[in-house]
């Protein structure tokens, strides 16, 4: 996925998108990009250790096939030496974690930073209840587009899920940028069929990409 910096003029695209599509629609808009959801050294650590106590016994059992002997107490030093390397490792290098991490809890990280996004920057606290977040998680590879109650009960999930898959699509190219803007149009489209702009409309949360 995308690993360039987002540059300030990307910045000001973002923005621009956002005010643009929020012009046709009583709906808000917010993005968040993370650079990641998760340390993972505590799930990574784990994985390791089982990954260590099933080479362990691969070697004391082809030791025993090959007639060598170690006693016990050194056999369990080298162990604790070498889970001990292990974890010097995941500890200096928190770049290797997510890669012993199964896919699976990755998406869960990502999934539960996104709803906690979605919580602490107040898209839930429209007046109408027509917020919509788009998150991007850059290490785990992850998208989502989540969607206030005023608006969910109305769009399908299918819908959210092509814009995701622009989005990714596009991250996946290393134009992170262009996908958040191609989003934000996507999203400004659906908003504004199902909640276009009303006289008084006023602007609720801020037009501008978050980096996290």
């Amino acid at each position: 996925m995308a690993t360039r910096p987002i540059s300030p003029e990307d910045h000001e695209r973002i923005a621009d998108a956002i005010r643009a599509a929020e012009a046709a629609t009583d709906g808000e808009i917010y993005c968040v990009v993370a650079r990641s959801s998760d340390g993972y050294f505590a799930p990574a650590a784990l994985m390791a250790t089982l990954g260590m106590l099933v080479v362990s016994l691969a070697v004391a059992y082809g030791l025993e096939a090959w007639w060598l002997t170690i006693r016990l107490p050194h056999f369990v030093i080298a162990q604790l030496l070498a889970l001990a390397c292990v974890l010097a490792l995941l500890w200096a290098l928190p770049g290797l974690r997510i890669h012993m991490v199964p896919r699976r809890l990755r998406y869960q990280a990502a999934h539960a930073n996104a709803i906690k996004q979605f919580l602490a920057r107040n898209v839930h606290r429209t007046a109408a209840r027509t917020g919509v977040l788009v998150f991007v998680s850059i290490a785990e590879r992850y998208a989502e587009v989540i969607a206030d109650s005023g608006i969910d009960g109305r769009v399908g999930q299918h819908v959210w899920d092509g814009v995701v898959r622009d989005l990714t699509a596009h991250a996946g190219d290393d134009r992170l940028a262009d996908g958040f803007v191609k989003a934000i149009g996507q999203v400004g489209v659906v908003l504004s069929e199902h909640f276009p702009v009303t006289p008084g409309d006023i602007n609720e949360l801020d037009d501008h990409l978050v980096e996290i």
